[in-house]
């Protein structure tokens, strides 16, 4: 059974840092995309940064300020957050799925089949 297990919330203040840890429990998990979303009440899901073979891809309003990395062994996906702004505040979701189609939609939450129980991130001005 595949589960994510998100950790690292929290309040912090605007110019603050935060980092997000997600484990992977299950195999295979080193060929998967594995990115982060976030979402707010009322809002869609909303794309922030992922990792596929290697490549790493960000949302226009994070690029620059989150960095995502994942260990050797591929089953835990972490999201280093910098220079946090108000606009930040959101829950934060771990996304993983195993496809290894050229057509995946990345950024696309409906891509992703496996989700974390999320993580609230709260930034103060």
């Amino acid at each position: 059974q595949v589960q994510l297990v998100e950790s690292g919330g929290g309040v912090v203040q605007a110019g603050g840092s935060l980092r997000l840890s997600c484990a992977a429990s299950g195999r295979g998990f080193s060929s998967y995309v594995m990115g982060w979303f976030r979402q707010v009440p009322g809002k869609e899901r909303e794309f922030v940064a992922s990792t596929w073979s290697r490549t790493t891809y960000y949302a226009g309003s994070v690029k620059g300020r989150f960095t995502i990395t994942r260990d050797v062994a591929g089953n835990t996906v972490a999201l280093q957050m910098n220079n946090l702004k108000p606009e930040d505040t959101a829950v934060y979701y771990c996304a993983a799925d195993p496809s290894t189609a050229s057509t995946f939609q990345i950024m696309g939450a409906g891509s992703y089949r496996y989700w974390g129980q999320g993580t609230q991130v709260t930034v103060s001005s």
